[in-house]
């Protein structure tokens, strides 16, 4: 199967697993040792001279698509500051400290974002409950003790410092330890917009790029099609489920990831996240050799199965499902992968194919196609059934 050139050592060192048998001398020396510990400070700041901060060379990165997807419209940024200006309890936000007076954001963006729209005028106040005489205005043009009251608020940050551990691997984990503890804003980030805010580099780049792919789009019933980077998220776009908590982009990491079953540990969670990691040390390369890979699997997925693409076959009502399984889609994706080399032969074969598609949904282990089984071997011997099928195809 073809592998990035850095996948075919990265598996070599892994982060070592926590031990759960220790004395309570051992327990106590790790604790004292400052291991798995993080060290934060906490700061308060007024909101001008906050915004003032953010107009310093790479004092803070927000990044536009740091974290989720759906963004604060004019309304909820208008209750923030409304929020504000009656004196609410904001919560912080949390700043991951990358370098030396220079910040990730890690909670709190769509607030800073906010903060920062009202006071450079670009936001204009609306659908206020308790002041509704100010909708319709700008900062600029609001009456002066309203404007100085603002001026008095703060806003609260605390900021992580460092992970006390010198394997890098490990600092990771524990920073996303950190982070997916982090419930500030009231709704929980999924497993993939965590992965998304920590793991920024060339490979989540791909992630987002390939999650816009028309046939996996089509597939997955992502109405994508439709929307034009830049301008809002249509409503449609925004209420998609897999869209809305990146579980599109998660699912191509599910297929690189898989790519590597060998090296599968924990569960999908932990192998996902290990892989993200590794993936920070991909190359221009790497990254051209996996887009690769994925666009002709996809396309040779494509033209075998068509419309049923990632619809598991049903031999009772004789139909296909109506909709893609995640289980299935993960042993069609690494399956084809590993036959590139004979895409014309199965092409030339598609009827064949299937044929033995459909007689595999027949045998009593197709549940594991279906999502049955969430085990390293359950995992293998999905991938195994389906490669399976295709080296018989191929052999004919």
């Amino acid at each position: 199967m073809p592998l990035a050139p850095v996948e075919e050592k990265m598996w070599q060192e892994l982060p070592s697993k926590t031990h759960t048998k220790m004395s309570d001398s051992e327990i106590n020396q790790k604790y004292e040792s400052g291991e798995q510990r993080i060290l934060t400070e906490i700061n308060r700041e007024k909101l001008p001279s906050f915004v003032e901060a953010l107009k310093k060379p790479k004092y803070m990165d927000l990044r536009p698509f740091y974290q989720r997807r759906d963004r604060w419209d004019a309304k909820k940024q208008s209750r923030l500051i409304e929020s504000l200006l009656i004196n609410i309890p904001v919560p912080p936000i949390i700043l991951y400290e990358k370098d030396y007076n220079s910040y990730e954001v890690m909670d709190g963006q769509q607030r800073i974002t906010a903060i920062r729209n009202f006071y450079e005028n670009r936001l204009k106040l609306t659908g206020l409950e308790l002041w509704p005489e100010l909708n319709g205005r700008t900062y600029a043009n609001l009456p002066v003790k309203i404007r100085a009251g603002i001026d008095r608020r703060s806003i609260s940050s605390i900021v992580i410092i460092t992970e006390s551990t010198s394997d890098p691997e490990e600092a990771l984990l524990l920073k996303q330890k950190t982070f997916e503890r982090l419930n500030t804003g009231g709704v929980s980030l999924s497993q993939q917009e965590v992965r998304n805010c920590l793991y920024q580099g060339k490979f989540n780049s791909l992630l987002l790029e390939l999650a816009s792919n028309p046939i996996f789009t089509k597939a997955w019933g992502i109405p994508i099609d439709r929307y034009n980077t830049g301008a809002e998220i249509p409503k449609e776009l925004a209420e998609n489920n897999l869209y809305k908590k990146m579980e599109d982009a998660e699912l191509i990491l599910r297929f690189f990831a898989l790519r590597n079953v060998d090296f599968f540990r924990g569960g999908m969670k932990d192998f996902m996240d290990i892989y993200m990691i590794k993936s920070l040390n991909f190359s221009d390369e790497d990254i051209s050799t996996l887009r690769t890979i994925f666009i002709k699997t996809i396309n040779l997925a494509h033209q075998i199965y068509e419309d049923q693409l990632f619809r598991p076959f049903e031999p009772i009502s004789n139909q296909w499902k109506s909709s893609a399984y995640k289980a299935y889609y993960d042993a069609v994706m690494v399956g084809f992968s590993r036959h590139l080399d004979e895409t014309d032969l199965l092409i030339e074969r598609k009827s064949l194919l299937l044929e033995e598609t459909k007689k595999l949904f027949e045998k009593r282990e197709s549940r594991l196609l279906t999502g049955s089984g969430k085990t390293k071997a359950d995992i293998q011997e999905r991938i195994r059934l389906f490669n399976e099928m295709l080296s018989n195809v191929i052999a004919e």
